[in-house]
């Protein structure tokens, strides 16, 4: 079996609704997020020849998906009246809407399926919400 590690990482900030304590009010974080691959074999033909995947390809597309994350309010959809998310982009706010709740598990899990649904064999992601704090997701089938 062989694997590679990446990481990158974006700020953002988030609130948690329907939380009691102080995660329930707009906060940041430099979150880090920590993916892996894992691949039975190595490619046996092309320019990657004995590898799992250029480091360069590998980086490059978890970077641009941190990107994607980086200085933006991560927002629950359905969290905020829709006055607030007008009055948020009326005034130049870059929002990122998502269609779940923005805790560190479930990044975890969305950071794990828009990269292997590019193809990468991707088994687990962390994300660290603070340098001593990450929640991990593995990918139930990862790639052999």
């Amino acid at each position: 079996m062989f694997g590679l590690k990446t990481e990158a990482c974006f700020d953002s900030a988030h609130f948690l609704t329907d939380y009691f304590g102080k995660c329930e009010n707009l906060h940041g974080h430099r979150w880090r997020m920590v993916v892996y691959l894992r691949q039975g074999e190595l490619r046996e033909e092309g320019t990657m020849r004995d590898m799992v995947l250029d480091f360069g390809e590998f980086k490059r597309r978890v970077r641009s998906l941190a990107e994607e994350f980086d200085h933006t309010f991560l927002v629950e959809e359905g969290s905020l009246s829709a006055a607030t998310v007008e009055a948020l982009e009326g005034e130049g706010f870059s929002l990122t809407v998502l269609p779940f709740r923005t805790t560190a598990e479930n990044l975890a899990r969305h950071f794990c399926e828009r990269l292997r649904e590019e193809g990468l064999p991707v088994s687990q992601v962390d994300v660290y919400e603070t340098p001593m704090n990450c929640a991990s997701y593995f990918a139930d089938d990862a790639r052999a």
